[in-house]
């Protein structure tokens, strides 16, 4: 399988799984046993917004490698116009490339990188 010719949007929709699975994992193990607390907190991480900022602060760093910014471009630059309704279309598209470079890596078995962009995410900046 050429995972370049994968629909990005595909990549994403997995990414988005593993990228919110990750997030409630690192939730939990701070050892938050609250379900509301639990869903509150996520949306700290697990939002277009949030993805977005994250995204764009690893972009300024120049945390990614040439291939992974061509994932993320990709992404953003797919012609669909839908988002929803509490985001614009910059914001949704700009997490949405997040989302399709996680997914893009989970079917490339580069299980490292994806831990490495995580902790960045969580606060653990390694750079």
């Amino acid at each position: 399988m050429n995972l370049l010719e994968i629909n990005v949007l595909v990549l994403a929709f997995l990414g988005d799984t593993i990228y919110e699975d990750y997030i409630r994992k690192y939730l939990i193990s701070l050892g938050i046993n609250n379900v509301n607390e639990l869903q509150k907190k996520s949306t700290e991480y697990v939002s277009a917004k949030n993805q977005a900022k994250f995204l764009k602060e690893m972009i300024e760093i120049n945390f990614f490698k040439d291939e992974e910014i061509d994932i993320i471009k990709r992404a953003r630059n797919y012609k669909n116009n839908s988002h929803p309704k509490n985001c614009d279309i910059i914001t949704y598209k700009n997490a949405t490339g997040l989302e399709a470079l996680i997914g893009y890596l989970e079917l490339d078995h580069n299980h490292t990188r994806i831990k490495e962009i995580m902790s960045f995410i969580i606060g653990e900046k390694i750079c």
